[in-house]
């Protein structure tokens, strides 16, 4: 199942800052449900990788520590105007998310 993804970019004084945001859960497995009184599993977002131009450039092993719907920001400093920078992530069930956009 495939998760929706937001991602844009922003370049000041030669470095590029990427921003994902992540529409998910990230439930901790410590948590039990109000309603039900039991515990709610973990499910979190396991892998992410920030490409430019289809090469990784950062490659992030995320746990239950982050938040729901998290905003991750990514700072570049080798990408240029131009370049394709994508955003991809797997979470503990399998679940994915990709973004892309072009740097301005």
């Amino acid at each position: 199942m495939h998760i929706a993804t937001k991602m844009k970019t922003r370049t000041m004084h030669g470095i590029t800052e990427v921003l994902v945001l992540i529409n998910h859960p990230m439930d901790t497995g410590l948590v039990r449900s109000k309603v039900t009184h039991k515990i709610i599993p973990a499910h979190f977002i396991k892998t992410l990788t920030v490409a430019v131009n289809h090469k990784p450039a950062v490659i992030t092993d995320m746990s239950i520590a982050i938040s729901k719907d998290p905003l991750i920001a990514v700072k570049l400093t080798h990408a240029a105007a131009g370049d394709l920078v994508t955003v991809d992530w797997i979470d503990n069930e399998g679940m994915t998310g990709h973004a892309q956009t072009h740097v301005s």
